[in-house]
């Protein structure tokens, strides 16, 4: 929950550096990773997170810098990160020109319910956070190294003198 655009802001930051983070270890072949055949690949979920930006604000009458919902996900893992960037960085313009810490609390009418500007970007936090958990996974499985993202990762641990927990 957030009392203050500031805290939204502070927090949206430190996500936004775990996903850079994260997606900036990303390959173009890894892209085609999924966990089962019907499965989404690793290349869609990360394209998802960009577009949801944009769709979410989008829901609020707030435009980020973001590809328009529906536009197709890149080929190459750079260019989805620099969509990332670009969308997470409009973000910090966007919210403290247009929302004031007094109206957190007014609601909105987004995906047909009735949502607090507080909840949606609580919301935007939670998604991204969701989504990368879910990534994590399919990396490993295309064999990437995972960055540690709330504490070392796995293959971090060595850094610190550390085995890793089997």
């Amino acid at each position: 929950m957030y009392y203050t655009i500031n805290e939204f802001l502070s927090d949206w930051s430190s996500e936004s550096e775990k996903s850079i983070s994260l997606f900036s270890k990303l390959t173009d072949e890894s892209l085609k990773q999924k966990v089962y055949d019907e499965g989404r690949t690793l290349g869609y979920i990360a394209w998802h997170v960009v577009l949801t930006i944009g769709e979410m604000l989008g829901q609020t009458g707030l435009e980020a810098d973001c590809p328009s919902d529906g536009t197709p996900q890149p080929e190459t893992a750079k260019e989805i990160l620099d969509a990332y960037k670009k969308a997470s960085d409009s973000i910090l313009e966007v919210i403290p020109k247009n929302w004031k810490d007094e109206n957190l609390h007014d609601q909105l009418n987004v995906y047909g319910q009735e949502w607090t500007k507080e909840y949606i970007l609580t919301s935007l936090v939670r998604h991204e956070i969701h989504h990368r958990a879910q990534m994590t996974v399919l990396m490993r499985q295309a064999g990437l190294k995972i960055p540690g993202l709330y504490g070392p990762s796995k293959e971090e641990w060595g850094n610190y003198g550390m085995e890793a927990h089997k």
